[in-house]
């Protein structure tokens, strides 16, 4: 019997209607909302918890994506066209334009952008007017987010900082804000990457075909695969591997593994012997530092 047929079904019943309850909640108390959608598997998740909660009302929120110019060609289009499906607004805030409009310094080719994403996602929230982004985080991936309240508060400025958040206890959700002030809200915060990958079996949503196995070129580096593109070729030998991606960035933060798995009972099958999370093996600018992410996050970033 496999994995997903073996794995207790009513683990993804319970995770599912707590993940309601806050996108219901995040309805009931947020003027403007829209859902960060980066095109991966966890934000393709969230967007279809949100719209089961909301049914039969139609998805009301846009989703914004930040784009940083190295997007895999692959995501990209998948998120023109599961909003279209979605029958929702895509709301594409650019680095590109940041840094023609001065906003974001030009550092060069072949320099990452994620840190660029933060003065863009925090423009567009003021330009919008959004009081809250839902963001399919989660806090098996990584030591920050862990301290992650389900409701996150950012001041003024868009920081985070986790003494400043309020208590949730018995699932108690407080959206009350200052002027200025936004909230990030992490419906699946409680969900791990098995799960996941298990909900995607049950309710048959479709994702990036790069989280399955697929013949690549990729620049063997540090220990990581990183997948060949005109600004990650280059420096060392090339080499065409069967890959598959377990997280999802722009090509110039995001590692591949190999991989054989092409459908999502191999996938689960593949997790069932790792103990190291997705962005723990595969994100290159999480490996800078152990405080990495959460100084990005203390700085905006989602």
């Amino acid at each position: 019997m496999s994995d997903q047929h073996s794995y207790r079904m009513d683990v993804l019943d319970v995770l599912e209607a707590e993940a309601m309850m806050v996108v219901r909640e995040a309805a009931a108390q947020f003027r403007k909302v829209a859902l960060a959608f980066s095109g991966g598997k966890d934000s393709t998740v969230l967007l279809h918890v949100v719209r089961k909660a909301l049914w039969p009302q139609a998805m009301p929120w846009p989703m914004l994506y930040i784009e940083t110019g190295y997007s895999f060609p692959e995501v990209r289009s998948f998120c023109d066209d599961i909003s279209q499906e979605a029958g929702c607004e895509l709301i594409v805030a650019s680095v590109e334009d940041a840094i023609s409009a001065g906003l974001v310094e030009d550092r060069g080719p072949g320099v990452s952008r994620n840190l660029d994403q933060i003065p863009v996602l925090l423009a567009a929230i003021q330009a919008n007017g959004f009081d809250a982004l839902l963001g399919g985080a989660r806090r098996d991936e990584e030591r920050s987010r862990a301290k992650e309240r389900i409701f996150s508060l950012r001041d003024e400025f868009g920081r985070w900082d986790p003494r400043r958040q309020r208590p949730e206890l018995w699932s108690m959700l407080n959206g009350r804000a200052r002027p200025g002030e936004h909230f990030r809200v992490f419906p699946l915060a409680n969900w791990t990457e098995r799960d996941i990958w298990h909900y995607i079996a049950r309710e048959r949503i479709a994702i990036p075909s790069i989280y399955f196995s697929h013949e690549r070129d990729v620049l063997p580096k540090d220990g990581l695969l990183l997948p060949v593109s005109p600004w990650t070729g280059g420096g060392g030998p090339v080499q065409r591997l069967r890959v598959r991606f377990r997280t999802v960035g722009d090509m110039m933060c995001t590692a591949a593994i190999e991989s054989k798995a092409g459908t999502v009972d191999e996938v689960l099958e593949e997790l069932s012997i790792w103990r190291t999370s997705e962005r723990a093996m595969t994100r290159v600018d999480d490996r800078t530092s152990d405080s990495a992410m959460e100084d990005r996050k203390r700085d905006g970033y989602f």
